[in-house]
């Protein structure tokens, strides 16, 4: 029996010389290359540890004891020590403040598995103990997941309910692609994927006869083999085109008025915005897009079948509401909307499952059951949690308070890589009164903790994988054993539900084991209902992969049901039809989102009045690992330039500053400052800088990090006061060559460990 591993970047067969891609994936990730070594590393977490000022004096808030998160070393302890402390502090939290002073913290990607998933871990287990305060929404797509409900009354077409690429190819005679479809977001997906048909997609529409135009300041932003024509735009700008774009349709009399007549509203509010003074001339201006081709452009897309695909990137920045509604609304002025190879769709570059046909059913997941606590947060605003207790905030026409969080326990997920503005997210870090984390290597996240309990990765337990986005259900077997002492979440949660008196409440009396083949039973009696036979779960832990039919799932247009009949399948706005006005928007009163799409300053771009020597920082995601997973192995490191990770500049920017190829450069602003390694590339716009997230947070004394981790540069607001997703890509900066030498970088290792008890 070959065994298999399940990732969020790919299934793979484990065998004497490693890891190697699964027969049946057409195009496989190679982000499993040294996945096995990388468990050995000098900075795996091996045993449970205690901050040194937490264990001699307790809980409190950071450095009221001389000590400081993130800046002290660690004592080891015994399992049975730290359970207990563990223990004890969420019962003293509970008794004092109530569930309501514990933040359940995850960010779901540390393992692909449906069971040992952590992020369900953990709120299953504080949900056995009376609930936490939860987060909401996400980082890669949270602006878009509040605002597009406002406009079409859903989220249809940014995480699911896309027109599949076989309904895209051969039908679309034009693709636009604003923020691209870039290769590296498509080896990932949430909850695994087992063939990568996104690049197969969209050469499928290149073959079907598409034409593609990249709007990105990033040139291989799209791939080069692709053959897109790439259209040069200021980062955070995209909106200011589409309506430039929108003012050539009206003005020339090429909007489908049939289209906008019957299915939407708000038309009139938004045509006359667009007149006054929004034309290619202006959009220009804002943009950096010559006059001449934003008009070429708009007469093409009405001339073709076209259809926009907005990348999630665009959201990530202040008021990141607007590309959404605008592409929605520039797509209801051409009138595709609902047809094949046309309309709108988000995320079709940020994510490997985008547009593949779904099963026709859902697959299970772990219950976490019944949250006992109503407050929450959006994801990203954690750090205004932690500075501002009980402080008010906006979201969604909504005004709430922030709780008072004594207690923070995460599993799943590593929120110095995820945050903004790093530096403000380490002083937040500071005011909880207990920090827990679950890892298995000493990441910033570990480091910063008051408590870490080791555990194990997804090659050391076995699991059952089954994502939205794709029509396989995967065995993931467990490769090798964990080293010894460390535990998998589910272990831990046990252990602790013990102690608590919950242990049935959370483990319903089931082991590993047991839980896989309960999972794996809720697939079969799913499935069954549509008409598909899984085999039974010895045969399936012994092939490995078993694939749903093709033809299961119904594949359709994005709102195709809504455009063929528009009453039977009213839209859930108001109105029942696409806003392209909302007047719910509208009366919220925000002045950072208005009724409708609308061009807002950012403030910090490169149409400023102070830009002077600054350049644009454009943070995505890595090619080399899954957001800061792995960072320390060798695939990862790899890409490093200079030990750190690769800045790319355009030469002209370069030349300027006297930077090389190969230099290291300090990149800097107000919020902090790093080192990162220079590649000079065209690909680059001018006035713009790239470089990937996910390079583990290592602060030197003065606090400039050393590995290249951006987000000690990016910005902690939120996008609106009616999202606040984060910002993190409205983001100016400098960039100097380092003259003579400069610290290695240090964050790949463990702390100091003291032995203890």
């Amino acid at each position: 029996m070959a065994k298999t591993v399940a990732t969020h970047w790919g299934v793979y067969e484990a065998g004497a010389e490693g890891l190697s891609a699964w027969p049946g994936d057409p195009a496989p990730s190679a982000m499993h290359e040294g996945l096995l070594e990388a468990r050995e590393h000098p900075a795996r977490v091996l045993t449970p540890c205690v901050r040194r000022s937490y264990l001699e004096h307790g809980p409190g808030h950071g450095g009221s004891w001389g000590g400081r998160r993130g800046g002290e070393a660690f004592v080891a302890v015994s399992w049975e020590r730290a359970l207990d402390l563990v223990a004890g502090e969420i019962s003293r939290v509970r008794g004092a403040f109530g569930n309501g002073a514990i933040f359940g913290g995850s960010y779901g990607w540390s393992s692909a598995g449906r069971f040992h998933h952590a992020q369900s871990q953990v709120h299953r287990f504080l949900n056995s103990v009376g609930g936490y305060v939860r987060s909401v929404g996400n980082y890669s797509f949270g602006a878009a997941d509040v605002i597009l409900p406002h406009v079409i009354g859903s989220s249809e077409g940014l995480s699911g309910g896309h027109t599949p690429w076989a309904m895209v190819a051969g039908h679309a005679e034009l693709l636009v692609l604003f923020g691209g479809v870039p290769g590296r977001d498509l080896q990932v997906s949430a909850g695994g994927i087992a063939r990568h048909g996104g690049a197969a997609g969209l050469q499928a529409c290149r073959e079907g006869g598409a034409d593609l135009v990249s709007v990105s300041p990033i040139r291989d932003d799209t791939d080069a083999g692709l053959g897109a024509e790439w259209v040069a735009v200021r980062p955070g700008t995209d909106v200011a085109l589409m309506l430039g774009l929108a003012h050539v349709l009206i003005s020339e009399g090429l909007c489908d008025l049939a289209f906008l007549g019957r299915y939407t509203v708000g038309f009139e509010r938004l045509r006359d915005y667009v007149l006054d003074g929004r034309t290619p001339d202006w959009a220009a201006g804002v943009t950096g897009v010559p006059c001449p081709a934003i008009v070429a452009l708009a007469r093409r897309m009405a001339a073709r079948r076209t259809m926009i695909m907005v990348g999630w990137s665009l959201q990530r920045a202040r008021h990141g509401e607007q590309p959404v509604w605008m592409a929605v609304a520039l797509a209801a002025m051409l009138g595709g909307i609902g047809l094949p190879g046309r309309g709108v769709g988000f995320g079709y570059g940020s994510s490997g499952g985008i547009g593949l046909v779904p099963n026709g059913f859902a697959w299970p997941a772990l219950p976490q059951g019944r949250n006992g606590v109503e407050a929450f947060i959006p994801v990203a605003r954690i750090a205004d949690m932690l500075l501002q207790p009980g402080g008010a905030f906006a979201y969604d026409g909504r005004v709430l308070a922030y709780p008072d969080v004594r207690l923070v326990y995460w599993a799943g997920g590593n929120p110095f890589h995820h945050h903004q503005d790093l530096n403000r997210l380490v002083r937040a870090w500071q005011r909880p009164e207990t920090v827990v984390v679950h890892e298995a290597f000493w990441n910033a996240h570990a480091r910063h903790a008051d408590i870490v309990l080791p555990v194990a990765t997804m090659l050391e337990r076995n699991d059952v994988a089954c994502a939205a986005r794709d029509r396989f259900i995967a065995a993931s077997h467990k490769v090798q054993e964990p080293p010894a002492g460390v535990l998998t979440d589910f272990s831990v949660f046990c252990a602790l539900a013990g102690r608590l008196g919950v242990e049935e409440a959370f483990s319903e009396g089931l082991d590993e084991a047991g839980w896989l083949r309960r999972l794996y039973g809720e697939a079969v009696a799913r499935a069954a209902g549509v008409g598909v036979a899984l085999p039974a779960f010895e045969r399936f832990w012994a092939e490995g992969v078993v694939e749903v039919p093709e033809g299961v799932g119904t594949g359709r247009a994005m709102l195709a049901g809504f455009r063929a009949d528009p009453v039977r399948h009213r839209l859930g706005t108001p109105s029942g039809l696409i806003e392209l006005a909302s007047e719910v928007v509208a009366g919220f009163g925000y002045a950072d989102c208005p009724g409708h799409p609308a061009w807002l300053d950012p403030g910090e771009w490169l149409g400023a009045a102070d830009v002077g020597e600054r350049l644009h920082l454009v943070s995505n995601q890595p090619g080399r690992r899954l957001h800061s997973q792995y960072d320390h192995g060798a695939h990862s490191q790899a890409g490093k330039v200079a030990g750190r990770e690769a800045l790319r500049l355009n030469p002209g920017d370069a030349a300027a500053r006297g930077i090389g190829d190969g230099d290291v450069v300090r990149v800097f602003n107000a919020r902090g400052a790093m080192l990162a390694g220079a590649v000079l590339d065209d690909a680059v716009m001018a006035g713009v800088v790239q470089v990937a997230t996910g390079a583990w947070y290592d602060p030197d004394a003065e606090g400039v990090c050393r590995s290249g981790n951006p987000n000690v540069l990016t910005s902690d607001r939120g996008t609106s006061l009616l999202s606040q997703g984060p910002d993190a890509n409205t983001c100016l900066v400098f960039v100097e060559r380092v003259e003579g030498a400069v610290e290695g970088v240090g964050c790949y290792g463990a702390p100091e460990i003291l032995s203890g008890v």
